[in-house]
C-alpha cells in the first residue's frame, strides 16, 4: 500500500463532512443502501489495513463482526447492559483474540493462512451455538433500541473516518514501511531486523478490532441476533472482493469498489436472490483476470502510460 499523502487526507475529510448529509437528504430504500456502503466501507478499509501492504488474504472479518454483534446481544438481552458499554467491550474482545490468533497463525502465508481464516468464522459460529443451545437455553437474542437508520449510519462514518486516518498514520509511519518490506518480500524483511511477526499482528488486531466494532454498531439494525446471522462467511467474501475490486494499495481503494458493488449486490439480491453466488464468483474472475490491482490500479496503470506517450 502506497503512503497516504496530506491532499488525500484533506479531500476524506471533505468527503466526511458530505457524507454526514446523506440522512438528511435520503430515507427509507436508499438511507438502508448507504448504512450498508458505510459498513462495508469501514470493513473493507479496515482489511485494506492489514492485507493491502502485506498480502495476506484474511477470510476473518466474519468472525470478528460476529463476535461484536453477539457480544451486544448477549449483554442487552441475557444481562440487561447498557448498549454503549457492550459497545465498548465487544471490540477489545475482539482485538484480544485477534491478537492470540494472529500469535498463533500469522508464521503461516500463503494458502494455509487463506484456509484457516475462512474456517475461523465458521469455528466460532459452531462453538457460540453449541454454547448457546447446551447452556443459555435459547437460540436468539434481542437488541433494542431507540436508533433509527441514521444513527447508525452516522456511527459507522465515524468508525470509516476512525480507520482512515489510523491507516494515514500507519502508512507514514515505519510500521507502514515495514509491512510494504513484508508485502514486496518478507524474507529480505527479516534479514533487514524487521520483526515481520509482531508487525503483522499489530495490523491483524487493528483489524479486528475495526470489524467487532462494526458488528456491534450494527446489532440494534438486526434487532434479533442468533449465531448463524452475525457469524456470516459470505460477509468476509464480500469485504474482500470490495476492497480487491477497488484496489487495495491504495487505502481509499475500497471505497471505489464498495459503492457499486453494494448497489449491484442489493439489486442483484432482491431480483435474483438465488443467483448471488453467481454474482461472486464473477467478480472473483474480473478482479484476477481483467482486474488484478483493482479499479484504482488500473487507472493508474494507464494514466502512467498516458505520460509516458506524452513524454515520447
Amino acid at each position: 500500500m502506497k503512503p497516504s499523502s496530506w491532499s488525500e487526507l484533506l479531500i476524506a475529510t471533505l468527503l466526511v463532512f458530505l457524507a454526514i448529509f446523506i440522512p438528511l437528504i435520503s430515507n427509507g430504500y436508499w438511507l438502508s443502501i448507504a448504512v450498508t456502503a458505510m459498513m462495508y466501507i469501514a470493513l473493507s478499509t479496515s482489511w485494506a489495513l492489514f492485507s493491502g501492504p502485506t498480502h495476506y488474504i484474511s477470510l476473518a472479518t466474519g468472525a470478528f463482526y460476529g463476535v461484536g454483534g453477539y457480544l451486544v446481544g448477549t449483554g442487552m438481552s441475557d444481562y440487561q447492559l447498557s448498549f454503549w458499554l457492550m459497545l465498548a467491550i465487544g471490540p477489545i474482545v475482539a482485538a484480544l483474540l485477534a491478537l492470540l490468533i494472529g500469535i498463533a497463525t500469522l508464521r503461516l502465508s500463503g494458502v494455509y493462512f487463506v484456509i484457516f481464516t475462512l474456517g475461523l468464522a465458521e469455528m466460532i459460529r459452531n462453538l457460540v451455538s453449541w454454547v448457546q443451545n447446551n447452556f443459555l437455553g435459547s437460540r436468539g437474542l434481542y437488541v433494542f433500541t431507540d436508533f433509527r437508520d441514521q444513527h447508525i449510519y452516522w456511527m459507522l462514518l465515524s468508525v470509516a473516518a476512525l480507520v482512515y486516518l489510523f491507516g494515514w498514520i500507519i502508512n507514514r509511519s515505519r510500521l507502514g514501511f515495514a509491512l510494504r518490506i513484508i508485502g514486496n518480500d518478507e524474507t529480505v524483511a527479516r534479514h533487514v531486523g524487521i520483526n515481520t511477526a509482531w508487525a503483522k499482528v499489530i495490523l491483524f488486531t487493528s483489524t479486528g478490532f475495526f470489524a467487532a466494532l462494526v458488528g456491534a454498531i450494527l446489532a440494534p439494525r438486526w434487532s434479533y441476533i442468533e449465531p448463524n446471522i452475525v457469524f456470516s462467511p459470505q460477509l468476509s467474501f464480500l469485504v474482500v472482493i470490495m476492497a480487491l475490486l477497488g484496489g487495495s494499495g491504495r487505502l481509499w481503494g475500497p471505497l471505489v469498489g464498495v459503492i457499486p458493488f453494494t448497489i449491484l449486490w442489493e439489486l442483484t439480491s432482491i431480483q435474483f436472490p438465488n443467483q448471488s453466488t453467481l454474482v461472486l464468483g464473477i467478480a472473483f474472475l474480473l478482479i484476477v483476470y481483467v482486474l488484478p490491482k483493482g479499479i484504482v490500479g488500473r487507472l493508474e496503470q494507464l494514466r502512467a502510460k498516458t505520460q509516458r506517450g506524452h513524454h515520447e
